[in-house]
């Protein structure tokens, strides 16, 4: 799992499985069972408990039952989950080619911050829609731009045009009279100009649809590439020497 402390993970895991185990009233009078953990431990170690198993295993919510065996339920998603994380590199060998992995976590800070919370629920379509959104908003926020967005930003930003007042460019390279700066700007110009048409635009229209994780990935991978091409240019303003 890209990012995470397994070691630390599984032991999060154990002492809650611990906390949830359910053993013998310690009244000899009374007849039933307990957790063995009291209820502002098992709180507490489940705030805990829910993050990992968002990382671990997206999508374990759905499969709690809806009323009742709180504690149980989350328990049972707990012993998953760290069999998960416990053998993830024996179930990729086995059952995958162990081709190298992709974290969401690990993308362009933008993405990843945009698309986070409705990621580790499920929301994938909207997640990827949050993080369209939100690298529109950074990308005007860094040319001081909110008169356009989306498509006509990108293309106006990455423009090989002189800057103008009000209209500044973002340049990934020295701005100078070679095929290599020219190829660069039409590149991301291209790149945004797709992932806009390609990506964003039609999630905004089918509004009741969802896709699967590792389509929606790709989706936020392609955002990231975007992503970090703007971050990395430089901001020409008018008047400026090009």
């Amino acid at each position: 799992m890209n990012g995470m402390n397994l070691e630390w993970a599984v032991h999060e895991l154990d002492s809650f499985i611990h906390l949830a185990e359910r053993i013998p009233h310690p009244s000899a009078n009374v007849i039933g069972t307990v957790y063995r953990g009291s209820g502002s431990d098992l709180a507490a170690q489940a705030q805990i408990v829910e993050q990992i198993l968002d990382r671990a295993t997206p999508g374990w919510r759905e499969a709690l039952p809806e009323k009742g065996r709180q504690w149980a339920g989350l328990r049972e998603a707990a012993s998953r989950g760290r069999a998960q994380l416990q053998r993830e590199d024996e179930l990729r060998q086995n059952l995958g080619d162990d081709a190298p992995g992709i974290s969401a976590a690990n993308l362009h800070p933008w993405i990843w911050s945009g698309a986070r919370s409705l990621w580790q629920s499920g929301h994938y379509v909207q997640a990827v829609r949050d993080a369209a959104t939100k690298l529109n908003a950074e990308t005007q926020n860094k040319v001081g731009r909110r008169d356009v967005s989306e498509t006509k930003l990108f293309q106006e930003s990455f423009s090989t045009d002189p800057a103008k007042p009000g209209k500044p460019r973002l340049r990934r390279t020295s701005p100078e009279d070679s095929d290599t700066y020219r190829s660069v700007q039409r590149g991301a110009m291209a790149f945004a100009e797709g992932v806009f048409a390609g990506i964003r635009n039609p999630l905004s229209h089918d509004v009741d649809q969802e896709m699967s994780e590792q389509v929606a990935l790709e989706h936020l991978a392609a955002l990231s590439v975007l992503a970090r091409w703007v971050g990395e240019s430089t901001v020409e303003h008018a008047g400026e020497p090009s």
